[in-house]
């Protein structure tokens, strides 16, 4: 099986992540474990239905994961791989710009 591009888990990540909504609800999964669409909309100020599109989109992503529960309940858990992969990707292009600005900050100085 061939390994996913990089650059495509990144921008998946970063779309996903770009809904203050979508960030929410990670960030109450990630404080919280995992939970069910109806848990996260007993704490946030979104409704279930609305939760569970963005979960959707947040498990599109690789972000989340279903899992599934009593009573045909499913609940969410986090997965980090997709984050860091979006981390090593930024972590490159940091890089990729450490050069050019300490050149930059030379020449200014």
């Amino acid at each position: 099986m061939d390994k996913p591009d990089p650059e495509a888990v990144a921008q998946e990540v970063f779309s996903a992540l770009a809904d203050p909504s979508r960030r929410g609800i990670l960030a109450a999964l990630a404080a919280g474990g995992p939970a069910t669409a109806t848990d996260l909309a007993a704490q946030l100020p979104i409704s279930r239905q609305a939760i569970a599109k963005h979960l959707a989109l947040l498990a599109d992503a690789g972000l989340v994961v279903a899992e599934p529960g009593e009573r045909r309940r499913v609940r969410y858990r986090v997965d980090s791989a997709p984050m860091k992969v979006a981390q090593q990707f930024l972590a490159a292009l940091a890089r990729d710009w450490d050069g050019p600005l300490a050149a930059l900050r030379d020449q200014l100085t």
